[in-house]
């Protein structure tokens, strides 16, 4: 047993009922994932920080609907974390397709949330410009995604690219497991609305090394990911498209959400009133519905709502 392991197993159980811990391998690393339900193929990508423990209250209310993935991606949860892997918004997209293709899957669904909605726009366009050769991407969900249109990560995750930045970081997260419930806590507009056991659940996988050199990697090359996905998002119009953003958004102001938005012709958008940067989590029930609704029934008129 390994150290990753070791420490997954002393980890409390997140694993919901009829949800599979499973393992692929890329290049001789291991990754991560969770498996659940029957019906067509949905992936689910986390964010930064965080990984498949996200989707908790997610997987097991659309396992009647889909077969569910929801993998920790090579750097995070409890996969393996190579050094020098690239973490470019591109790269990671390219490994998320590999996954897709290593599932045997001829088609899917697929929900990113943060870093991983920006993930999600670039595994979209990656797979069209492949043309028939991959996998075809049915419908695209993405949660309070970063986008090159909200303006706070546009200077936040660069300052810690710099030398001076990296150095603060490395403190930060050396820190980062007693820090953590604080800056946590506010993704959330009510924290009263935190469930039971999310900061032990996400927490578990920080203590094993390699988180530092994970993070800075995504960071420094921030800036430049944001401009590639800004020249990209053209190519993404024809795909139905369901945005879905919690109104306080403290991380990606939900008034980026308009002009994302324009760049899909069959677009519907909901709004969670009061809910900050996790609405799978903060509003659980009203998320799924949403989401399931999205998922089962495709309009051609787009749409606004607010749940």
């Amino acid at each position: 047993m390994n150290e990753i392991q070791e420490i997954e197993a002393s980890a409390p159980s997140t694993l919901g009922e009829g949800v599979e811990e499973c393992w692929m391998d890329f290049d001789g690393a291991r990754m991560r994932y969770l498996r659940a339900g029957s019906g067509p193929p949905l992936i689910l990508l986390h964010g930064l920080l965080a990984y498949s423990f996200s989707w908790r209250y997610t997987m097991p209310a659309l396992a009647p609907y889909a077969t569910v993935y929801a993998p920790d991606l090579l750097g995070a949860g409890f996969s393996d974390r190579p050094r020098g892997i690239d973490h470019s918004t591109r790269a990671t997209a390219r490994r998320v397709l590999r996954f897709v293709e290593n599932l045997g899957l001829a088609s899917f669904d697929l929900l990113g949330t943060s870093r991983g909605g920006a993930v999600a726009m670039a595994v979209a366009a990656e797979g069209l410009s492949a043309g028939d050769s991959r996998p075809r991407l049915r419908r695209l969900v993405l949660v309070c995604p970063v986008n090159p249109y909200s303006a706070h990560g546009s200077w936040l995750a660069p300052f810690f690219a710099t030398r001076f930045g990296a150095a603060l970081f490395r403190v930060v997260t050396k820190y980062l497991p007693f820090l953590f419930p604080y800056w946590h806590g506010r993704l959330y507009a009510d924290r009263s609305k935190i469930p039971p056991g999310s900061f032990e659940g996400y927490k578990a996988p920080l203590a094993i090394p390699g988180l530092f050199e994970h993070a800075l990697s995504i960071v420094r090359t921030w800036t430049v990911d944001l401009r590639e996905l800004e020249a990209l998002l053209p190519k993404l119009a024809s795909i139905p498209t369901l945005l879905m953003w919690g109104s306080q958004d403290p991380a990606v102001y939900a008034s980026s959400m308009e002009r994302l938005a324009r760049h899909f012709a069959n677009v519907q958008t909901v709004v969670f009133p009061g809910v900050g940067h996790l609405p799978y989590e903060e509003c659980p029930e009203e998320f799924n519905r949403a989401l399931i609704k999205f998922l089962t029934y495709q309009d051609p008129t787009p749409q606004e709502s607010t749940v």
